[in-house]
C-alpha cells in the first residue's frame, strides 16, 4: 500500500489520523482515538466501523493481572 494513501486517510467515526501499524503478518490502521484497528485485506484498507476491531479488548487482557498461583 502506497505511504501516501496512509497519510490522506482518515478515522471514517472522528476523521483523525491513523497508525499504520504491522504485527504477526497483519497489518491494520489503528485510530487511537477511537481505540479501534481498521483491517488491510490484500493491500485494501477497509474502513467500515462495522469491520473495525476494537483494541479495548486487547488492552483488558493484556493489562490483566497474571495469575501465578502463589498464595498471599
Amino acid at each position: 500500500m502506497d505511504p501516501r494513501l496512509i497519510e490522506i486517510l482518515v478515522c471514517p467515526l472522528c476523521k483523525g489520523p491513523l497508525e499504520d501499524l504491522r504485527e504477526n503478518g497483519m497489518r491494520e490502521l489503528v485510530c487511537k482515538a477511537d481505540r479501534l484497528a481498521y483491517p488491510v485485506r490484500e493491500g485494501i484498507p477497509v474502513m467500515l466501523a462495522n469491520e473495525a476491531r476494537s483494541l479495548d479488548a486487547v488492552t483488558a487482557t493484556d493489562n490483566a493481572p497474571a495469575n501465578t498461583g502463589a498464595q498471599a
